[in-house]
């Protein structure tokens, strides 16, 4: 390989990095305000801070890298809507129960996609992973079983413990469980791996 090739290599390497880390900072930032604004000063004030932060990082996310994710694009929907009757209503069950619903709807989406036929994690990151249909499929359904058991997860968390352990949990608990999960299907993805002259 060229000197130059190393240096492209490189930078292209760098750029990725540097996109990865905006994109955890993007989505882990809101939460990270959240449990700290909860823990000392309450869950309405940590809410408040919570809707703030989403807001900042979707801007951020648009000016930093071009384009926001339809994921967090929904969940931070549901965050504004979920927050603002939290702190209207003054009733902390809506914040609570959020996560629940989020989950729920996206199960309930990939599953009915699978009944139509419409496998929606291929429309979404078709661009960036080659699968067979079979293994759409497969990740497919093993998502939508994921999501469900997230929001059954939530509603035990937010049902039988403090909301100051509901909130820690939200924050420092529910994303290494889905980077394992993610992690778990590296195998699937190896296994279904198609070429992209076969793809097409």
């Amino acid at each position: 390989m060229s000197d130059e090739n190393k240096i492209v290599g490189t930078e292209d390497a760098q750029l990725f990095d540097r996109k990865q880390l905006i994109k955890l900072a993007v989505e882990f930032g809101p939460l990270l305000v959240f449990f700290l604004t909860n823990s000392r000063y309450g869950i309405y004030t940590g809410t408040g801070a919570f809707m703030a932060a989403t807001v900042i990082s979707l801007v951020a996310s648009r000016t930093l890298l071009g384009r926001i994710a339809i994921m967090p694009l929904i969940t931070s929907v549901f965050v504004l809507v979920f927050g603002g009757l939290t702190l209207w209503l003054q009733d902390d069950h809506f914040i609570k129960i959020k996560p629940t619903i989020v989950n729920g709807l996206f199960a309930a989406i990939l599953f009915s996609g699978l009944a139509t036929g419409r496998l929606f994690l291929k429309i979404v990151f078709g661009e960036v992973m080659r699968l067979s249909e079979d293994g759409w499929r497969i990740l497919t359904l093993r998502w939508a079983l994921f999501f469900v058991f997230l929001a059954l997860l939530n509603e035990v968390m937010w049902r039988f413990f403090s909301t100051d352990t509901w909130v820690a949990f939200k924050v420092f608990g529910i994303m290494p469980i889905t980077f394992v999960f993610a992690l778990c299907q590296i195998g699937l993805l190896k296994k279904y791996e198609v070429s992209t002259s076969e793809s097409r």
